[in-house]
C-alpha cells in the first residue's frame, strides 16, 4: 500500500504583503491522469438542487480548528495533498445553461486558490471559532459555477502567521457533510506530519459505473417503486397545522449535550435488545409524530448510503434520501421500536435512484393524489463518521460530562421544518436541532429536546404507552379544531380547501364536504386516521351559465396545493347550476341538479 506524504510547496501570492493584510495563495497540483464519465446518482440529485435552490440553502460549510503551531505553508500543502488524493475536488460538470450536466470531468493538474486572513482581536472578540463560523457561512453565498469552479472556497484564519482555523464553503455537487468530515480528519493528520495510507474508498466515477450497470439499474427501479408506494399512502406533510405560516424563515440551531440521555440510551438498548441507533431513531420519530399529531412518521435520512461497502469514507456527495415511513399506531413505544429496524432497512436499501425520474414520478403522483410532497422532517445520524465540527455551534472544548445542556447557535435558511444531526451517542448524546420558528417557539424547540431525554429515560426502565406521551415528555400535539380532518392520511383544513377551490374556479361559490369517514379532530390533535375519508367539492356555475370543468379546477388548485400543507385537492368535483340558500348545508348541495362532475385528478385523454 502506498503512502501520500506532503512535499515542499511554494504557492504564489496575490494581495498586499504586510502581515496584517488579507492575501490570496494560488496552489498548484498535479495528480496523474485526467478522466471523464457519467454522473453518479448522488451528484445528479444535488446538481438538480444547486441549479434550482438558493445557494445559501444548498451550499454547505465547515470549520476546521488547526492543531497548535500550524504554519500557513503546512496548511496549504495539506490542502494540496487532499486535492490530489480525491478526484471529487478536481471535478467539474460542463453543461449548457438551463440543462443538467451529462458528464463529469476530472482534471489531472491545475491550481486552486486559498485566502489567508489575519484575525484581529476586535474581529472576533475572543471567540475565534464563532468568527470562523461567520466567515464560512458568508462563503456559502453565491453559486458555484459547476463547469469551471474549484468546489471549495477556503480561508485560512491566522494570528501572527500561525493558522488557527480553516473556514470553508463547499459545492454540494462535490462533497456532502460526511465527506467534509473525512477531509477534516485527513487534513489534521497531514499538518501533523503523518502520511496517509492510499485511499481505497470509491471515487465518483467508480460509483457511477456501478450505478449504470444492469444491477445498478435494477436497484434504482426498486427504489422508485418503494418511493411511489410511500408517496401514495403516507402523509403528504408531517407538519400541517393552523399556525403554520407560509414562506421560509431563518432557523436557529439548538445543540444538546446530555450524559443523562446517553446513559438512558444504553439502558433502553439493553432492556429491549435493540441497537442504540435504532432506539434513538424510534424515540425521535415517536416524539416528532406525537408533536405533529400523525399516525405515521415520514422522515428523510440522507446518510443512509454511507452504510454500503466502500462508501463510508468516500469523498463525494452521496446525498440521496432514505425515505422512512414508520407506523406510529403503537400502542406502546416497544411496539414502535420493533417496527423501526425493518422500516429503516427498507428505506435504506431503496435510497439509490435516478433523481430526475424520481421527481418526475413525484410530480405525477402528487397530481393524481392531489397533494404535495413536503420534506418536512430530516434525521441525519452522523455519529459513526469521523469527528467533525460540521453542524455544531461550538466545538467541544472540555471532557466534562453535561447532564443536560442546551446551546443556541446561529441561524440559517433551511428548506425543511425539523432537521436533526446526531453527532455522538456515547458517552453522552450530542445532537443539533433546527426547528422551524413558524411551528416551534424557542421554548417549544427546547421542550422537544428535553422531551426526547425524558422519553429515553422512561423507556430505559419500562415500556411506555403512547397515550401517555404528553405526560411523560411534556410535549403536546399540535392543536387543531373541528375544521381540521385527516383525509387520505393527510391533515387538511376543510375551510381552507373550500376557499382554495373557489379561487381555482374563478371565485365561484364552492362548498367542500368530508365524506366517508369520522368528522373532527379535537383540540389535542388526536383525530381519525382518515381511512375511507374523501373530499367532495361542489362548485356553482356563474349566473351566465359559465362553468369550469373538474380538470380546469384541479389544475388551477394544484398551484395552491404546491405551496400550502393544509390543502389536499378534492377527490371529486360536482358542478351545479347555483349555490343553495344555505351554502354551508352539504345536503342542500347534494339535492341540486348536476351539470357535470369528475375527479379532475386524471389527465384528459
Amino acid at each position: 500500500m502506498t503512502e501520500v506524504t506532503p512535499r515542499p510547496l511554494v504557492p504564489t501570492e496575490r494581495g498586499d504583503r504586510p502581515a496584517d493584510r488579507e492575501r490570496t495563495h494560488t496552489v498548484p497540483y498535479a495528480a496523474g491522469v485526467a478522466r471523464r464519465g457519467p454522473l453518479a446518482v448522488g451528484q445528479t440529485n444535488m446538481i438538480r438542487c444547486i441549479l434550482r435552490d438558493d445557494p445559501v440553502q444548498i451550499n454547505i460549510h465547515d470549520v476546521w480548528p488547526a492543531p497548535d503551531g500550524t504554519s500557513v505553508a503546512a496548511a496549504l500543502d495539506a490542502l494540496r495533498v487532499l486535492v490530489e488524493r480525491h478526484e471529487a475536488l478536481r471535478t467539474t460538470f460542463p453543461h449548457r445553461s438551463g440543462d443538467l450536466p451529462g458528464e463529469q470531468h476530472v482534471a489531472a493538474e491545475g491550481t486552486f486558490e486559498v485566502t489567508e486572513r489575519p484575525q484581529h482581536a476586535d474581529a472576533y472578540a475572543g471567540a475565534p471559532h464563532r468568527y470562523a463560523e461567520a466567515v464560512a457561512r458568508r462563503a456559502r453565498e453565491g453559486r458555484f459555477r459547476l463547469g469551471r469552479d474549484f468546489p471549495l472556497r477556503l480561508t485560512l484564519l491566522t494570528r501572527d502567521g500561525v493558522v488557527s482555523h480553516v473556514a470553508l464553503a463547499a459545492s454540494h455537487a462535490a462533497v456532502d457533510g460526511t465527506a467534509l468530515a473525512v477531509l477534516h480528519e485527513e487534513w489534521r493528520t497531514l499538518v501533523a506530519g503523518v502520511p496517509l495510507a492510499a485511499a481505497t474508498a470509491r471515487t465518483p466515477l467508480d460509483l457511477a459505473a456501478e450505478e449504470t450497470s444492469a444491477a445498478g439499474q435494477r436497484k434504482s427501479e426498486a427504489s422508485l417503486r418503494y418511493w411511489e408506494r410511500v408517496l401514495r399512502t403516507a402523509p403528504q406533510a408531517m407538519f400541517a397545522e393552523p399556525r403554520l405560516r407560509a414562506g421560509d424563515a431563518s432557523t436557529a440551531q439548538l445543540s444538546l449535550r446530555s450524559a443523562r440521555a446517553g446513559r438512558a440510551l444504553r439502558a433502553a438498548a439493553a432492556r429491549t435488545g435493540s441497537p442504540v441507533p435504532t432506539v434513538l431513531l424510534a424515540a425521535w420519530c415517536t416524539l416528532a409524530a406525537h408533536r405533529a399529531g400523525q399516525d405515521t412518521c415520514v422522515a428523510a435520512a440522507p446518510t443512509s448510503n454511507r452504510n454500503r461497502s466502500g462508501l463510508a469514507r468516500s469523498v463525494t456527495t452521496l446525498s440521496q434520501d432514505a425515505l422512512l415511513s414508520l407506523d406510529m399506531s403503537g400502542p406502546t413505544f416497544d411496539a414502535v421500536l420493533r417496527r423501526t429496524w425493518g422500516a429503516a432497512l427498507d428505506a435504506y436499501r431503496h435510497s439509490r435512484f435516478d433523481s430526475v425520474r424520481l421527481w418526475d414520478m413525484i410530480g405525477s403522483v402528487t397530481r393524481e393524489r392531489g397533494s404535495r410532497f413536503a420534506r418536512d422532517v430530516v434525521f441525519n445520524d452522523v455519529s459513526s463518521v469521523p469527528a467533525t465540527s460540521v453542524g455544531t455551534a461550538e466545538p467541544v472544548q472540555d471532557d466534562e460530562a453535561h447532564e443536560l445542556s442546551l446551546l443556541w447557535g446561529p441561524e440559517q435558511d433551511l428548506p425543511t421544518r425539523l432537521l436533526t444531526f446526531v453527532h455522538a451517542v456515547e458517552p453522552e448524546l450530542r445532537l443539533s436541532l433546527w426547528a422551524d420558528p413558524a411551528l416551534f417557539t424557542r421554548q417549544e424547540a427546547e421542550g422537544q429536546l428535553t422531551g426526547l431525554v425524558r422519553l429515553l429515560e422512561a423507556v430505559a426502565h419500562t415500556d411506555v404507552p403512547l397515550e401517555t406521551l404528553t405526560d411523560v415528555t411534556g410535549v403536546r400535539p399540535a392543536p387543531r379544531d373541528a375544521d381540521w380532518h385527516q383525509v387520505d392520511g393527510c391533515w387538511i383544513s376543510r375551510s381552507a380547501v373550500e376557499q382554495a377551490v373557489s379561487e381555482a374556479a374563478g371565485s365561484l361559490p364552492a362548498h367542500v364536504a368530508v365524506t366517508g369517514g369520522p368528522e373532527g379532530a379535537g383540540s389535542e390533535g388526536a383525530g381519525p386516521d382518515g381511512v375511507g375519508s374523501r373530499l367532495v367539492a361542489f362548485v356553482a356555475a356563474a349566473p351566465d351559465g359559465r362553468a369550469p370543468t373538474s380538470h380546469d379546477i384541479h389544475t388551477a388548485l394544484m398551484t395552491q396545493v404546491a405551496l400550502r400543507s393544509e390543502l389536499l385537492a378534492p377527490h371529486h368535483y360536482v358542478i351545479v347550476p347555483h349555490a343553495p340558500r344555505d351554502a354551508t348545508d352539504t345536503a342542500a348541495w347534494h339535492r341540486l341538479p348536476v351539470l357535470t362532475e369528475g375527479n379532475g385528478r386524471r389527465r384528459p385523454m
